[in-house]
């Protein structure tokens, strides 16, 4: 990748004393932030490991963790975002799988490194709201030290992302695509000059730095941070400073919509948002109640294709593919190799020839933007496949050309916008005494993403107790908080193909449509059989936020 690069954007605020980050009682100028990145950079280099020479940072949203960040791209060094959710091996692989010879947390979450058993050097694991780590960190803004120059095709960042083996799966991203993410967010996103960003995504996630943080720097826009997400406090942070700008993934603004409405909802100065996944529903009533645009797209962390809505967009749809030199952007039947027809909705809109207008979304032009994996050659060749490149999301195509996303292939899904496979998930499930085979599978959520579902067969004789298998769940250490089913269904047999393998395309065409099939309605674990009632409720919920073209049962 040639030009500049994320670095050389930084380098720009070192002397701005203009606000750069608000975070709870804190004020970070741009000359701060800069110098605080350094200090981080002079840390990554004295404890530099080339046999393990990335760092793992796992904090919640704060001015240090942007520190690390920004310091890493100073450094030339990788920063791997730990994912909070994942838990015990699973975390302990994508750890391992990333070469991370520093972690940087803080005290609640130490535990949660120290279980994992990794084989660290103690001096290896920062904690910093730790004395001994804030005196270092002080030090090192006096260090004497020179960085290396940076070069755009430097690693900055490894993103996860999912795969359907469940093997770990970090996209690359190097501080030239960064830089250009974040010069080309006025037209990409909408930013401009004199915005104020408020960011209350989770860092570890792409959504976070390249929809909010890099664009900041480019445009050396204020951003307050959150830590985590709140619904209950978005308004109230959002008018503190006097956020114009905010981006989001569908379940976020589901939450919001969920708190009580006011009167004065609509003072505030917010005129943008952009983000993925919301259904045309959540995004009107936002509008409505906020005042605020919303811009709504398609993209992933590798790169390659991401969209826009030109006016005239259906509403359903997440528009069309944002144009690029040599890209073919098409939605091909995967098993054939031909493009898919388009779609035929009937009076009330249902999609009548789904088996023909889905596949999956391809660019036959290629993948000039992708960078890879981090050592998962295989996975790297899959998506670049007879030279084109497969994004393994399914989508239909109208007469017109825009698209409609209709979910992941095979076994991805994703809660809460995140990203995970079912393999490790099933390999959970199959430690629930009884269970003889067990297969896990994406089912529409009525607002955005999917619900996990879980089929189980017992053994003979074998009765299923809901109050047993919340407690088995509960008490699995690595289990991933997004990772618990929805629903459960009990089935005499496991559908099987021909080689033996489980078959999940009758499992997820019946979905919470077929017998037999237990479900929690909130967030605890506690489980009841699914009646009629509760079964047109739900279809009702899929009518009213546009969703019901995604129900197959």
């Amino acid at each position: 990748m040639s030009g500049g690069t994320f670095a050389d954007l930084l380098l720009r605020r070192s002397d701005d004393e203009h606000v750069a980050l608000w975070c709870g009682e804190a004020t970070w100028t741009w000359r701060r932030l800069i110098e605080e990145a350094r200090a981080r950079a002079v840390l990554m280099l004295d404890r530099r490991d080339d046999a393990l020479p990335h760092v793992g940072v796992l904090l919640e949203n704060t001015p240090e963790y942007v520190a690390w960040v920004y310091g890493a791209a100073l450094a030339r060094m990788t920063v791997v975002g730990i994912n909070p959710t994942r838990r015990g091996s699973a975390l302990r692989d994508d750890i391992r799988h990333t070469d991370c010879g520093l972690i940087v947390t803080d005290s609640t979450r130490r535990p949660v490194i120290e279980d994992l058993s990794l084989g660290l050097d103690p001096a290896r694991l920062l904690v910093t709201d730790d004395a001994p780590y804030q005196r270092e960190a002080v030090d090192a803004r006096d260090a004497d030290t020179d960085l290396p120059a940076p070069a755009p095709d430097d690693r900055l960042l490894l993103l996860f992302t999912s795969g359907s083996t469940g093997a770990p799966k970090a996209v690359v991203c190097t501080t030239g695509r960064l830089a250009l993410i974040a010069t080309g967010a006025v037209d990409s996103i909408g930013v401009r000059e004199g915005d104020v960003f408020y960011q209350a995504m989770p860092m570890f996630h792409g959504n976070a730095i390249m929809a909010n943080l890099a664009p900041a720097v480019a445009l050396a826009a204020p951003v307050e941070l959150r830590p985590r997400f709140s619904a209950s406090q978005f308004l109230t942070d959002v008018r503190r400073h006097g956020a114009t700008y905010f981006n989001y993934v569908g379940r976020s603004l589901a939450y919001v919509l969920a708190t009580q409405e006011r009167p004065d909802d609509r003072d505030n100065q917010l005129r943008l948002g952009f983000g993925t996944e919301a259904s045309q529903r959540d995004r009107a009533e936002f509008e409505r109640r906020f005042g605020c645009a919303l811009t709504e797209s398609y993209g992933s962390s590798e790169g390659v294709i991401s969209t826009y809505r030109p006016p005239g967009t259906p509403a359903n749809s997440v528009g069309i593919p944002r144009p690029r030199p040599g890209s073919d952007v098409a939605v091909i039947n995967a098993d054939t190799g031909t493009e898919c027809p388009p779609a035929q909705v009937d009076a009330d809109g249902r999609l009548t020839n789904a088996s023909e207008a889905i596949g999956e979304i391809v660019d036959r032009g290629g993948a000039p933007g992708f960078e890879g994996y981090y050592r998962n050659e295989g996975a790297t060749v899959e998506r670049l496949r007879d030279g084109w490149y497969w994004t393994g999301d399914l989508a239909y195509r109208d007469a017109d050309g825009y698209l409609y996303f209709a979910g992941r292939s095979n076994d991805w899904l994703r809660v809460d916008s995140e990203n995970f496979a079912a393999a490790p998930v099933e390999a959970i499930l199959a430690r629930y005494p009884g269970a003889v085979m067990v297969a896990v599978y994406a089912t529409p959520d009525p607002r955005t993403g999917d619900e996990v579902m879980a089929a189980i067969e017992l053994r003979p004789g074998a009765i299923f107790d809901a109050a047993d298998f919340a407690t088995f769940l509960a008490s699995q250490p690595d289990l991933g908080t997004k990772w618990a089913p929805r629903f459960v269904r009990i089935v005499d047999a496991m559908p099987l193909t021909a080689t033996n393998k489980v078959n999940k395309a009758p499992l997820r065409a019946a979905g919470w449509t077929a017998d037999d099939v237990w479900w929690r309605s909130g967030p605890e674990l506690k489980y009841e059989k699914l009646n009629e009632a509760e079964r047109a409720a739900y279809r009702l919920a899929f009518a009213t936020h546009d969703r019901s073209h995604l129900l197959l049962g």
